[in-house]
């Protein structure tokens, strides 16, 4: 079954392969077990993809990193108002900004991301609509990202 995950505060998540559960009263409902996994998942899913990250999947990886605006703008160095203006979808993310903040998703949670620093930053354009992060759910100790 697929599944709409919101609970990321991202509307875009879509777990595919879910499998149902029933409680105690034989109610279908859904159980994700794993979450940690699969906030994992969803973070390599949005520094991989080629196009522009939205302001709420940029507060998405730096509360998963567990970094302040202050502390993320600081690294970027921009000031932590600014942080907040992207994350709202004020302003659009710096693209030079959004390039080193997927590289640093990737160096705290340990994620794959084999590309050059090059196709990186052409990664980070911002478009007009949402890319849709779809995550196979099948197997929860081993989500994983699919192609959209």
């Amino acid at each position: 079954m697929d599944y709409r995950y919101t609970a990321s505060g991202l509307d875009n998540v879509t777990l595919v392969g879910l499998k149902n559960v029933c409680d105690d009263d034989g109610e279908e409902c859904i159980t994700i077990p794993n979450i940690n996994g699969l906030h994992k998942a969803i973070a390599n899913a949005i520094v991989t993809h080629p196009r522009g990250m939205s302001g709420k999947e940029l507060r998405f990886l730096r509360t998963l990193m567990g970094k302040t605006q202050a502390e993320l703008g600081a690294e970027v160095h921009r000031e932590g108002l600014e942080v907040g203006r992207w994350e709202r979808g004020d302003h659009p993310i710096d693209p030079n900004a959004e390039a080193i903040i997927r590289v640093m998703t990737k160096e705290h949670l340990g994620l794959d991301l084999n590309a050059r620093m090059d196709e990186i930053t052409g990664w980070c354009v911002q478009t007009a609509e949402t890319q849709p992060i779809l995550i196979d759910a099948s197997d929860p100790e081993a989500y994983k990202p699919l192609a959209a």
